[in-house]
């Protein structure tokens, strides 16, 4: 009997293996036919197996992926992954949340059948090797031996690059289906996670914009947009520079995948550069990135690219683009916590349509992208003819080579991976310092609550007593908490400009003092373990009906005042302008006092924005205080360019600000200081131009309205036409606006844009051609400190900065000056000390010598070249006009929900707009 089942098991097993070699000619035939070149096809993809229980996606949905004119929506995505999971022993598929707009987040595990089966035990093995304090060295050799190198790979991100999202079916139902040697050990040596689409909502608005209005145009440099104005409902490109504050819901399944999963390797793939770039950077490189991690990426680029050439492909290159310095990438949640994340550039057309593409001025590090160099052993000609399949074919082939490096090295990478921790570990065991405090008592309690947050978000430890939180360094994600807590210094002389920004210490950004202990102060077993979710929550000292809230500049005043006339409709507000001592304790001017509020709701609003608030001592007179009048704001939001808007419209959602949206239209039709008190435009690139005509109008009528055939369209904004700006008309309406007695807020580049379109005629750009300001921290000066702009800030205070444009009025006006950058004075205003014909000659007094006083630097995190054409200019600026004023920033203090610390200076002004 069992000699007959063994015998029926061989017969099986020949059967399988002879049925596992029968390819899918028609699918092999129709990746040739859409491939333009054949050194764009390597033999290895025309492979594809004709599987009789696992539906290709030829099967599924009637052609092949990367077929001309073709892409899929993500629930089809989703529902072919399903399917695999259904009749595929080695596919598992699970829901990792929910994006804003309420579609799922997918992982999808590949493996063995005995890998699935064991998931949770390698998931536990991983989880003990991240750890270097529960797992000895030796024990760490043991687990090695049972473990398998988990390796993520990631989708659909940015929408417009729409490649990979299609290309990882395909490369799944290889994964599964395939009997080839190099596919076979990935499955067994390996565990594959897919992240299918990263950012659902954004892929799904981008479909429905190609197959309404970018399927089938014959050029693609043709100026019309390739792109649907919005992808999530906040966040556009900067979906991708979340990692740090970890704010939107794309980012928290990266975060909450990773923890999870504690994948050796994650690879996320892109579209941008041609053919295919393969990322190490060109340096300087993040200093709290582990040196194994650093080599890692050289190892693993060459060989992917060396992959790439080995199959006869052109166009593969490393090294001649980004940097690795800004850990705020949302990949970079492996490097920052001793994993590898890696990312890929594959040359896309923003659909599946094919274009005869031209790379000839294209330049990367300097180089051509079609010149031959060390890095880039065989390059593209300076013209291609670029199918949408080519860009399956490359990513595909570099992926498989990627999976492939991972299941031959599966022992080395599970070694450096625990080593990577353990010495983050001994660090902070040998090195100072020893551990970061933060005391809970000063200017923004709430803020420095958040702190201690973000930083146990990010997986790092954080402990408490009655006083402080406390940071210990002896643990394994060190190096991160080190990074996130010191200032960066960017090298001046770096070759290249940095690809983003370069400082992100969270201190200075979120404006909370903290101190760094070279020896530990505190017994660690005295201190208690602080879990997720931290927030503060303030206290009433006592019942009362009016109630004063010292201010210092606290992000959630404004938020609690709008509360607070929500639940009490004739409550009164009133601000103290001046410094005020009332029964011996001084109260800072910006002070707001509260009128006919009831206790109960008092303690609900200091509980729930986190504020401490004073039961009014005496009655203050009414010829002390000023009235607040909490304004109706709007927040302007252009077609052609929404990703700074949509930060701002987070920031305000989450700061629960009540606003309104508008656009060109609103402009257009005018009437609006009836129905606004304040109206915010965000920064927008480009020009005065751009501003005031928007996408041309040659492309109108277009519509961005939902609609049967695009159900992701209409959200979160909907019109009948997107070409067009406000034009001319809806300019003077912006000024008439505030000539009745508006507030235009103005942020960085919309400053210019403002100032070049004569609403702001008092301000001129400034030329400064040597200045070099890529994101950092600095340090601005208060000009006018009695403006309630910066109620609540010290004479200095720390602000982020980029690359910016600035602006400067005439010396007769720099009254409208509210700040400026540094300590340093303008040429025009350092006092001339000379003779002067036409007046008496006066003898100099001889003064005694004092000890002169050494400005600040100007650079507190990051970097700046020639910071002398800066320092002394406007920061900020408050000009009347007519019975309003526009209040013009020439940086961004909403910049990507990051720099909390300078918000509150645009509360301060719409929470005082009507000052004059």
């Amino acid at each position: 009997m069992l000699r007959k089942i063994l015998s029926l098991a061989c017969i099986f097993c020949i059967y399988t293996s002879l049925f596992a070699q029968q390819l899918d000619e028609q699918y092999n035939q129709l990746i040739k036919d859409y491939t333009t070149d054949a050194r764009f096809l390597p033999e290895k993809l025309l492979n594809m197996v004709d599987h009789p229980t696992i539906p290709s996606p030829l099967k599924f949905f009637g052609h092949i992926i990367g077929a001309e004119g073709h892409v899929h929506r993500s629930e089809e995505i989703f529902g072919y992954y399903k399917k695999l999971a259904e009749t595929s022993p080695m596919v598992h598929m699970q829901e990792m949340g929910k994006s804003e707009e309420g579609r799922s987040f997918y992982l999808v595990i590949i493996a063995d059948e005995k890998s699935i089966e064991r998931l949770e035990h390698y998931k536990t093995q991983t989880a003990r090797l991240a750890d270097a304090r529960i797992t000895s060295p030796e024990q760490a050799r043991a687990i090695i031996q049972d473990s398998k190198p988990i390796y993520y790979v990631s989708g659909g991100m940015h929408a417009t690059e729409m490649g990979s999202p299609e290309m990882l079916m395909e490369l799944a139902y290889r994964l599964v289906t395939s009997t080839d040697d190099e596919i076979r050990q990935i499955r067994e040596n390996i565990i594959t996670v897919i992240n299918p689409i990263m950012e659902p909502d954004g892929w799904d608005k981008q479909v429905d914009w190609y197959y309404r209005y970018t399927k089938g145009r014959e050029k693609f440099d043709d100026g019309f947009p390739r792109s649907t104005p919005y992808w999530g409902k906040y966040v556009f490109h900067d979906n991708n520079r979340d990692g740090l504050q970890i704010s939107q819901e794309i980012t928290k399944s990266i975060f909450k995948g990773f923890f999870e999963f504690h994948p050796t390797v994650m690879l996320d793939l892109h579209e941008s550069v041609p053919l295919l770039y393969i990322s190490t950077g060109t340096g300087p490189y993040n200093d709290y990135v582990d040196p194994i991690t650093q080599s890692e990426w050289q190892v693993m680029g060459n060989h992917d690219v060396a992959a790439v050439a080995a199959q006869g492909m052109p166009g593969a290159f490393t090294w001649a683009f980004y940097d690795g310095w800004w850990p705020g990438y949302g990949i970079w949640v492996a490097n920052n916590h001793n994993s590898n994340g890696r990312f890929y550039e594959t040359y896309g057309n923003a659909g599946a349509d094919t274009y005869l593409r031209d790379l000839s001025t294209a330049r990367y590090a300097g180089d051509l992208a079609t010149s031959k160099e060390w890095y880039r052993p065989d390059p593209a000609t300076p013209q291609v003819l670029w199918s949408f399949r080519n860009n399956i074919n490359y990513t595909q082939v570099g992926v498989i080579a990627s999976l492939s490096y991972a299941a031959n090295n599966a022992k080395l990478l599970l070694e450096n991976f625990y080593k990577k921790g353990y010495n983050s570990l001994q660090k902070g065991k040998t090195e100072g310092p020893k551990a970061y405090s933060i005391a809970k008592a000063q200017r923004d309690p709430s803020m420095v609550a958040y702190l201690a947050d973000r930083l146990i978000a990010q997986g790092i430890e954080v402990h408490e007593n009655d006083t402080h939180y406390i940071a210990l360094t002896e643990q394994p994600y060190r190096n991160l908490l080190v990074s996130l807590m010191t200032p960066t210094a960017y090298p001046k002389d770096a070759k290249f400009p940095p690809y983003d920004a370069i400082a992100w210490t969270l201190p200075n950004l979120y404006g909370v003092e903290v101190e760094k202990h070279e020896e530990l102060q505190k017994n660690p077993a005295e201190l208690k373990r602080v879990e997720a979710g931290v927030r503060y929550e303030g206290t009433v000292s006592a019942d009362a009906t009016s109630y004063l809230i010292p201010y210092h500049a606290q992000a959630n005043v404004l938020p609690a005042l709008y509360a607070v006339e929500a639940g009490a409709r004739n409550a009164e507000f009133f601000v103290l302008p001046n410094s005020t001592e009332i029964q011996g304790k001084l109260y800072p001017a910006g002070t707001v006092l509260i009128r006919k509020i009831n206790a109960s709701l008092a303690k609900q609003i200091a509980q729930n924005f986190g504020l401490d608030l004073v039961p009014e001592p005496v009655t203050i007179m009414r010829a002390a205080l000023r009235d607040i009048q909490l304004p109706r704001i709007s927040i302007y939001h252009t077609w052609f360019n929404t990703q700074d808007e949509g930060w701002s419209r987070f920031t305000f959602d989450t700061n629960k600000i009540p606003y309104t949206s508008i656009d060109k239209d609103d402009l257009k039709a005018g009437n609006l200081r009836a129905k606004y008190d304040v109206i915010l435009v965000p920064r927008v690139r480009g020009n005065a131009k751009n501003f005031i005509h928007g996408v041309d109008s040659k492309y109108g009528p277009m519509p961005y309205t939902k609609t049967a055939d695009f159900p992701s369209h209409g959200f979160p904004a909907s019109t009948s036409d997107m070409t067009g700006g406000p034009g001319f008309v809806g300019m003077e309406n912006l000024k008439k606006f505030v000539e009745e007695g508006g507030m235009l807020i103005t942020l960085e580049n919309t400053s210019a844009i403002m100032a070049e379109a004569g609403l702001i005629p008092e301000l001129s750009p400034v030329s400064t051609p040597t200045l070099f300001h890529p994101g950092s921290i600095v340090r601005g000066k208060s000009r006018n400190p009695v403006n309630p702009i910066l109620y609540g800030y010290p004479e200095d205070f720390d602000l982020f900065r980029g690359n910016g444009p600035l602006l400067q009025t005439d010396k007769y006006n720099r009254q409208y000056m509210v700040a400026q950058y540094g300590y340093g004075q303008l040429k025009d205003e350092v006092p001339y000390e000379g003779p002067i014909l036409g007046m008496p000659t006066v003898e100099k007094v001889e003064k005694e010598e004092k000890t002169a006083t050494k400005n600040p630097p100007y650079v507190v995190s990051g970097m700046v070249r020639n910071e002398q054409e800066i320092i002394g200019h406007g920061a900020i600026f408050q000009v009347p006009v007519g019975k309003g004023s526009i209040v013009a920033f020439t940086f961004d203090p909403l910049h990507r929900y990051l720099n909390l610390h300078q918000a509150p200076m645009v509360w301060n002004a719409m929470m005082h707009w009507n000052y004059r």
